[in-house]
């Protein structure tokens, strides 16, 4: 014979969220370690953190602390605000919050917080049920499942987040000061903003916005550069190159420096790319000042040196279609 579960009301089971359903937890530690990858061996109850008092604090078997904090009510603020100052004030390695009933907002905060801390985040949600079948009813009994928890692939996210967080702002730090010495040596690039990817330009010639004259900037290396991309097909693109790179040798005199000329085969845009390797965005910030003003001067002559021959570009013919066959009858 097959029973049916019927889910009942947690408040039927522990009348009182501290003195039954707290007090239930702490002698039943096992209900909560069956879900979560961390096996909880002790846990006290009401432990004050300063005005406040967490619902348990308990340990894992390394011994590393573990707060908890229950409802009989759905999820709130005040619970997930307090969850994380008895985290902070115990010092914890682990929070596990335990709901009824979890609001999206929360489930996506916890997953967050799991994601970019260095602790451990838990939603579980607590359910009561009983089995009913024709024989009679069983005395109900907890059933908690996990909602949101750690993961390694979360914390690798997470770190790889923080990572391009930090990389972000130092390059957003790196075009903001290039562009203000920028500005007291040339126009080129004065009618632009600084941003967080690794390359800022401008058109590079009045008409032709396919043709972008770029800083590029990466951890230990920067570069100046043409960046040919009209988008239609990549013969458009070399067909610009080739027009250019016929002049090389003219276009490397007025530069000073042999250039890179890269076709990039097999993708749709060219580049011609001055390139230096003495410094990127994450060298020492006291030397971002002669990188930066590298950068400038380069820029300041490899445009000097491209202008003319930019000018005079054409577009490639069209390529020629075969022709109909005669439809014969």
């Amino acid at each position: 014979m097959i029973g049916k579960i019927h889910r009942v009301p947690l408040r039927e089971v522990w009348k009182h969220e501290a003195f039954d359903f707290t007090q239930y937890l702490q002698n039943n530690l096992d209900v909560i370690s069956g879900v979560i990858d961390l096996n909880l061996v002790s846990a006290e109850r009401e432990q004050a953190a300063g005005d406040f008092s967490v619902d348990l604090v308990a340990e894992d078997e390394s011994g590393n602390t573990v707060v908890i904090e229950n409802q009989l009510e759905r999820s709130n603020h005040d619970h997930l605000g307090k969850l994380i100052t008895y985290l902070a004030a115990f010092g914890a390695k682990a929070a596990i919050w335990i709901v009824p009933e979890a609001r999206p907002e929360h489930v996506a905060a916890v997953a967050w917080l799991s994601e970019s801390s260095s602790a451990s985040f838990y939603l579980l949600k607590a359910e009561a049920i009983k089995i009913v079948s024709e024989s009679g009813e069983s005395d109900p009994a907890p059933n908690i499942t996990l909602l949101v928890g750690p993961s390694a692939e979360a914390k690798e996210i997470g770190k790889k987040k923080v990572e391009l967080a930090g990389r972000y702002a130092e390059r957003l730090e790196f075009w903001r000061s290039l562009l203000v010495r920028a500005k007291e040596r040339t126009r080129l690039h004065s009618g632009i903003t600084p941003g967080k990817e690794n390359w800022i330009g401008v058109t590079a010639s009045p008409g032709k916005s396919f043709l972008g004259l770029n800083y590029v900037i990466e951890l230990n290396r920067a570069r100046v550069e043409l960046y040919i991309d009209r988008g239609f097909s990549s013969g458009d693109n070399e067909g610009f190159f080739d027009q250019l790179l016929a002049h090389k040798e003219e276009i490397e005199a007025a530069c000073g420096t042999p250039l890179s000329w890269e076709r990039l085969e097999g993708k749709r845009a060219c580049r011609i790319a001055w390139r230096l390797e003495d410094g990127g965005y994450r060298s020492p910030q006291e030397e971002w000042p002669r990188i930066q003003d590298t950068l400038i001067d380069a820029m300041i002559r490899f445009e000097r040196a491209l202008s003319p021959h930019l000018k005079r570009l054409v577009a490639p013919p069209a390529p020629t279609l075969p022709a109909e066959e005669e439809v014969k009858e």
